[in-house]
C-alpha cells in the first residue's frame, strides 16, 4: 500500500470516555444520542463497514459480516477540541492542556489588540458564534468594531461583516492576534469567522481561517514529507497543523465539497497522505445543537461512500475517523469528551475484523507510519499487522 485517504468526520464521537466526568460530559453520545432522538440513522454503507460492530457503540446495530476493519479510540491528551484531536491523530500527546479563557481575555491583551489593528472591539467573552453575531451585529455595522469572543475550546475568534471588514483584512487582524496570544496567553487556534447579511439573518460564510500553532514536535505529516511523499490537505486541515507538513492543501466550502476534494485527488498519482476533514457536523450542527441537521449531514455523507471507496486504487487504504464528539443533544454548545470510531477499507485490508478499543488516536499515527514504511513519531502502536491481509 501506497497512500492513506484519512477521512476526518468532524465531531462524530462515539461515547463518552472513562475520564468524561473530568469535562463535565458524563451521558454524552454523540452518534448514540442523535439516532435517539430523531428515531435512527439510516447510515447503510458506514455500516457496510463495521459501524455497527464497534465496541460499545449504541444506536447502530451490528451486521454479521462487514466489509472493514473497525474499532474505536480513547483519547490520551488533555482536550477535547480540533487541535487536541487532530494532533493526537498525527502522533502527537498533548499532557497540558491549551489555555482557555471562560471569563473572555484580560484587558492586557484586549488592549495590546486594539492598539496594533487600530479599532476598538465589541464582545470578549464566552459566547455561540451564531448568537454573538446576532446580539453584537447591529453594532459591529455601525462602529466597523470587530467582534471578539471565545468558547470552551482555546480560541480567540473574530467575527466580522464581509461588507464592513473585508476578508483580506479581517485575516490580517487574526495574524495580529496570533503575533499577541503566544507565551503566556498562548491559545491553540485565532480563528476568522466572517458573516454576511442584514440584522435578523446574518449567516456565517465558508471563508472561515484557523491561525494555528506549530505542532510542538515532529508529526507523521512532517516525517511523509521528510521521506518524499505527497501530504495533500482537504478542508481546514492545512489551518489545523499551521501548513506543517504540508505539501498540498485546498480549503472548502462544506462537506460535499471536501468529498468532491477527496476524489479529486484519489483520482490523480499522488503517493502518501490524503488528510480530508469534513467540517460541517461540527460547526453547522453539533455547536448549534441540531441532531436533526446531523442525522440529515450524516445520511448524505454516507451516500457519498460507494463513490469514494469506488476511487480508490489497489494500493489504497481508507481510514475514517472523527477527532472528538459534539452531541447536539447535550447541554451547553460545546465538544464532548468521546471515543471516536476508526472504520478501515482497502483491497489489501481484511474483512470483519474487530481492532479493539485503542488507547490512543496516535496509534492511527503509527499504523500509517507502518503502512507507508516511514518513521514514527514514536508515540502510539500500530494496528497495521491486525488488518492486512
Amino acid at each position: 500500500m501506497n497512500r492513506v485517504v484519512l477521512f476526518v468526520i468532524d465531531s462524530v464521537g462515539i461515547g463518552a470516555l472513562p475520564d468524561a466526568e473530568k469535562f463535565g460530559d458524563v451521558g454524552a453520545n454523540t452518534l448514540g444520542n442523535i439516532a435517539k432522538a430523531e428515531g435512527g440513522l439510516h447510515l447503510p454503507n458506514l455500516i457496510s463497514l463495521g459501524l455497527g460492530n464497534i465496541d460499545g457503540i449504541v444506536g447502530i446495530d451490528p451486521i454479521e459480516a462487514p466489509l472493514g476493519t473497525y474499532g474505536r479510540s480513547e483519547e490520551v491528551s488533555q482536550g477535547k477540541d480540533t487541535t487536541t484531536g487532530h494532533w493526537e491523530i498525527a502522533g502527537l500527546h498533548l499532557t497540558k492542556p491549551f489555555k482557555t479563557y471562560p471569563d473572555g481575555f484580560p484587558d492586557a491583551v484586549i488592549k495590546a489588540f486594539e492598539e496594533k489593528i487600530e479599532k476598538k472591539t465589541l464582545g470578549n467573552k464566552a459566547a455561540s458564534g451564531t448568537a454573538i453575531i446576532e446580539e453584537l451585529g447591529e453594532e459591529h455595522l455601525q462602529t466597523g468594531y470587530p467582534i471578539v469572543y471565545t468558547s470552551a475550546d482555546s480560541v480567540f475568534q473574530i467575527a466580522a461583516h464581509e461588507e464592513v471588514i473585508p476578508i483580506e483584512e479581517l485575516y490580517q487582524i487574526c495574524k495580529i492576534a496570533r503575533e499577541i496570544m503566544m507565551g503566556d496567553h498562548a491559545v491553540a487556534r485565532i480563528i476568522a469567522r466572517p458573516f454576511v447579511g442584514s440584522l435578523g439573518s446574518f449567516t456565517r460564510t465558508s471563508n472561515r481561517r484557523d491561525f494555528s500553532l506549530n505542532p510542538p514536535e515532529e508529526t507523521v505529516l512532517e516525517i511523509a514529507k521528510k521521506e518524499g511523499l505527497d501530504v495533500i490537505a482537504v478542508g481546514k486541515i492545512e489551518d489545523i497543523f499551521n501548513g506543517q507538513g504540508i505539501t498540498e492543501a485546498v480549503h472548502t466550502e462544506d462537506n460535499m465539497d471536501g468529498i468532491d476534494q477527496t476524489i479529486h485527488y484519489l483520482k490523480k498519482e499522488n503517493k502518501g497522505i490524503i488528510f480530508t476533514n469534513l467540517v460541517d457536523f461540527d460547526s453547522k450542527y453539533g455547536h448549534r445543537r441540531d441532531p436533526k441537521g446531523y442525522k440529515q449531514a450524516l445520511e448524505e455523507m454516507d451516500k457519498r461512500i460507494p463513490e469514494i471507496l469506488k476511487s480508490l486504487k489497489k494500493e489504497d487504504m481508507i481510514m475514517i475517523v472523527a477527532d472528538h464528539g459534539n452531541d447536539p443533544t447535550f447541554k451547553g454548545t460545546d465538544h464532548t469528551r468521546e471515543y471516536i470510531p476508526i472504520l478501515i477499507y482497502g483491497e489489501g485490508i481484511q474483512a470483519n475484523v474487530n481492532i479493539g478499543t485503542r488507547k490512543s488516536f496516535a496509534d492511527i499515527a503509527a499504523t500509517i507510519s507502518d503502512i507507508l514504511n516511514i518513521p514514527t513519531t514514536g508515540k502510539g502502536e500500530s494496528f497495521k499487522n491486525l488488518m492486512i491481509k
